[in-house]
């Protein structure tokens, strides 16, 4: 049943999901969950939600500079994954592949691990990558999205890694991110500060992901007001196909 938004007078509010108990947000690499669906999971920790993320990279090769210490960067880039779990009030855990950047695969190992994780943090729902996605050209974006597909299918039948002496588990729905055919919407009307601050969060990806260049303060601070400022009309976007002032979209796949 929807129910009527208040930030637009008359509309109809997207139908989201029930709060769940548990989410387990699966990205690529440290920053795509916060990109893909942050103010979502900040909405729903804020209803008590246990919220869980994987990062399936470690995140190495996520600069422009090449004098930066490649361990020095992952270190780094965990560091601020866990800053941004923590602004999105995540209360679960941060769970590291560690798998080296731009070298992920969709492998018997890769899934091993994802559906240990599936099964071990029992889900209600998983947000991932859409691995369906047309013309995308980063390979740990495809593979990423396989992964969740793959796990969620390993994890909820018993004779898939019976070595992992866990039950099996299966959730029951998966949001799928970065969707080429959206079908589905939650309102995250009044989380998007959250969102903003979880992306933020993640200082390397300043001046690479989000144009924002801090050798030059006064530049530096209009680029975060222009990157704010992007977010958030994506956001409005979305929102306004469905009548809320903010939203994200997704794919919505039930038969799991």
């Amino acid at each position: 049943m929807t129910e009527r938004s208040e930030g637009i007078p008359g509309a109809r509010a997207p139908a989201g999901l029930p709060i769940p108990a548990v989410a387990l947000a699966i990205g690529a690499h440290p920053d795509d969950v916060e990109f893909g669906c942050g103010a979502t999971l900040a909405r729903w920790a804020a209803g008590g939600c246990v919220v869980h993320h994987l990062v399936c990279t470690d995140g190495s090769k996520g600069t422009w500079d090449p004098a930066v210490d490649p361990a020095v960067l992952v270190a780094l880039r965990r560091d601020e994954q866990r800053a941004a779990a923590q602004a999105l009030g995540a209360t679960g855990e941060v769970v590291f592949l560690g798998w080296p950047d731009g070298e992920l695969a969709s492998g018997l190992r890769q899934r091993w691990e994802v559906a240990h994780a599936i099964r071990r943090l029992r889900p209600t729902v998983v947000l991932g990558h859409d691995p369906w996605k047309r013309y995308r050209l980063h390979p740990d974006h495809r593979h990423a999205g396989w992964l969740t597909g793959d796990g969620i299918v390993a994890a909820r039948d018993p004779l898939f890694f019976p070595e992992q002496h866990l039950a099996p588990w299966r959730p029951e729905a998966l949001l799928l991110f970065e969707a080429d055919e959206i079908d589905h919407h939650e309102d995250v009307t009044g989380h998007t500060d959250a969102k903003l601050a979880a992306l933020l969060a993640h200082a390397s990806q300043h001046r690479s992901t989000m144009g924002i260049d801090a050798a030059d303060p006064e530049a530096a601070v209009a680029a975060e007001a222009d990157f704010r400022r992007r977010v958030l009309d994506r956001l409005a976007g979305w929102g306004e196909a469905v009548g809320v002032t903010h939203a994200e979209a997704f794919k919505l796949v039930r038969d799991l």
